[in-house]
């Protein structure tokens, strides 16, 4: 209970940090002064209430956020009913018994408010309204329709249960759908930002952090960043009946009622069985099960289908990866053994994190932000050629874990990706150039450039033959090399804090 405590008081003091793209928007919405309407909606714990609390603090007399709860649709309708009569007379008692009929009056009155000021009407957790009053969004339809179009109302519906919101808002079946001024589907925070959180951490504990928690804020509050991050890992998760053991089955809940055979399917993937084949086998669930999962966890973005970056998307060479960083370190680490957890098993179960974390965080996060620092420096101008796709590459014989394309100029980067405290040799560059011919594709005369990503640095004799690179000489059949470029931790770190804060 202390520790809860210091928990709640930690969250509740954290200042609020990043979303400036997402801030931009809704300032742009507020701004039309006509009406609008955002859909908000995000996995669990991805900072959707503290972006529109944080929203609302900058226009407190104008707007009206309420939070639908867990009970009777009657309640629902009642606390909307006074906090909108809290709202209109703010200086006034609100009555206890005070309540509107129906959900279309109370739509009318939101309109009626309307006439003679700028209204937003935040609306959050908007699913546990849905779940008791399954015909909101048709009442909500029609008051948009009568009424609400025409007014100066900006309204924002918010909601975390993924499942129940794409089904019943976003749907091109559902009520509401083509009244939207906008969808935001709310995204973790980048990397970039965790300078910010962890102040003090190095940035190889960042990486840890991100590879481990992900960009969930709602997870960074609760660490201490005073303690190591294993001690944090120690806390949170590892501790009997925690949250954090309770949680991948919380978001899988929020789009499948029997998440039992997903879950096999999710350890499959995370510890590395990546193709249809492998997870039958590691399974041992038939091949049209596992495809019709696989397309229903697809759906819920926690899975992704990955091609080769050189290939189209009709490929057959597909693979399949867990997107949430939290779910993958879980079902890697942690799915199997929660028994071992539950009666002390602890210390063995942190022995392995410590030993197995560094080939985790190069095979998955590390690879992930050489993805996204080839994508922000792209988009910055900063790439010798525009990168239209990024990913990894592989053919039956050979692989290359980071690579970019341009398939109109014909342009194509690889990279090398290496987790590691010591600074890498030139083999890692020879063997990334000897891989080219093979990835290339057969097709049309190609420019090749070379990116080295070690988090340790590299040495001499590795930035000796990068120039080499730059000077010319490397080419194949159809191919030949222009660019070259070394980067460690530091500089990667560095520009991913300066290019996650570009709005754009």
């Amino acid at each position: 209970m202390i520790q809860e405590r210091r928990v709640l008081r930690t969250i509740q003091q954290t200042a609020f940090r990043g979303r400036e793209s997402e801030l931009a928007l809704i300032d742009k919405l507020w701004k039309t002064r006509k009406a609008t309407l955002l859909i908000l909606y995000g996995r669990r714990r991805i900072g959707k209430t503290r972006l529109l609390t944080h929203w609302r603090e900058q226009h407190p007399e104008q707007a009206l956020y309420w939070v639908a709860e867990p009970m009777s649709a009657l309640d629902q309708l009642r606390s909307f009913s006074q906090a909108l009569y809290n709202f209109s007379q703010p200086h006034a008692p609100v009555p206890m018994d005070i309540t509107y009929s129906n959900w279309e009056q109370a739509f009318w009155h939101v309109a009626e408010l309307t006439k003679t000021r700028r209204m937003a009407l935040l609306i959050d957790e908007f699913t546990y309204l849905l779940e008791v009053e399954p015909n909101i969004v048709g009442m909500l339809q029609k008051a948009w329709d009568h009424w609400l179009k025409n007014s100066n109302l900006m309204l924002t519906l918010s909601g975390s249960q993924m499942g129940l919101m794409q089904k019943k808002v976003l749907s091109y079946k559902a009520p509401l759908y083509g009244r939207a001024s906008s969808h935001l589907r709310l995204p973790p925070l980048p990397y970039g930002v965790t300078k910010e959180f962890f102040p003090g951490y190095s940035a190889r504990e960042r990486v840890q952090v991100f590879a481990i928690f992900g960009g969930v804020p709602a997870y960074w509050e609760r660490l201490d960043p005073t303690l190591p991050v294993l001690s944090n890992v120690q806390e949170q998760i590892l501790t009997p009946n925690s949250f954090m053991q309770e949680e991948p089955l919380w978001l899988l809940q929020d789009f499948i009622t029997d998440p039992y055979n997903y879950v096999g399917i999710m350890q499959a993937i995370a510890r590395g069985d990546r193709t249809s084949a492998r997870i039958c086998n590691r399974t041992g669930l038939p091949k049209g099960h596992v495809s019709r999962y696989l397309s229903i966890l697809r759906d819920t973005g926690f899975v992704e289908r990955r091609i080769p970056i050189t290939e189209s998307a009709k490929s057959r060479r597909s693979r399949y990866y867990v997107t949430d960083p939290y779910l993958r370190f879980y079902y890697h680490f942690l799915s199997a053994q929660k028994t071992q957890l539950a009666i002390g098993g602890q210390k063995q179960a942190l022995d392995n994190i410590q030993q197995s974390l560094p080939a985790f965080v190069e095979e998955n996060s590390w690879q992930e932000l050489c993805h996204e620092w080839l994508l922000r420096t792209s988009a910055n101008g900063e790439l010798p050629f525009n990168i239209q796709d990024v990913g990894a590459a592989w053919t039956r014989s050979t692989s290359v874990d980071v690579a970019g394309i341009n398939r109109d100029s014909r342009h194509l980067i690889l990279g090398a990706c290496l987790w590691q405290d010591t600074p890498a040799d030139m083999g890692a560059l020879q063997e990334l150039v000897s891989k080219t011919s093979s990835i290339v594709p057969q097709r049309g005369k190609w420019k090749v450039s070379y990116a080295g990503f070690c988090s340790g640095g590299w040495t001499r004799d590795a930035v000796s033959f990068a120039n080499g690179i730059n000077s010319g000489g490397v080419s194949g059949e159809n191919w030949k090399a222009i660019w070259s470029k070394l980067l460690d931790l530091e500089e990667i770190d560095d520009d991913l804090g300066r290019l996650s804060r570009v709005v754009d």
